[in-house]
């Protein structure tokens, strides 16, 4: 099972981002990891999340435009090559990463990684087989 990440197209305004977070945390949904890019004019927010429906839910109820998407997400030894190794498997196996963000906790060692793949199945099964290990949603929520 993969992982739900919230997007969040935002404006490039201040107060923006704190908004969308007071809208998180009064209805009680803790960030697990945050991204964002942004152009000019507006940003795109990623977000892993305790409870990602009901913050797509809330967040568009406020008025934003949020959509979940499966994502993967792994879990590698906090030392150098893990991502280059994870990254190898999935070119070996012919597939494109849209892109990647990653949170730590160094109290075990362990990096988290999100991946945004143009197929999850494949990935998953091609990850899984080269020895990384592949999260499940409840695993980050």
């Amino acid at each position: 099972m993969a992982v739900k990440q919230l997007s969040v197209f935002i404006e490039n305004q201040q107060g923006k981002l704190v908004e969308i977070m007071d809208a998180l945390a009064t209805n009680d949904i803790s960030i697990r990891a945050i991204s964002v890019a942004d152009t000019t004019e507006f940003g795109i927010l990623r977000l892993i999340v305790n409870r990602p429906n009901r913050a797509e839910r809330v967040l568009k109820e406020h008025g934003f435009a949020a959509s979940l998407t499966e994502v993967i997400g792994i879990c590698v030894e906090d030392r150098p090559g893990t991502l280059r190794d994870a990254l190898r498997i999935l070119s070996d196996a012919k597939i494109s990463v849209e892109y990647v963000y990653a949170f730590l906790n160094k109290e075990v060692n362990i990096a988290y990684i999100i991946l945004r793949v143009e197929d999850n199945d494949t990935a998953q099964t091609a990850l899984k087989a080269g020895g990384v290990r592949v999260l499940e949603g409840e695993d980050i929520n």
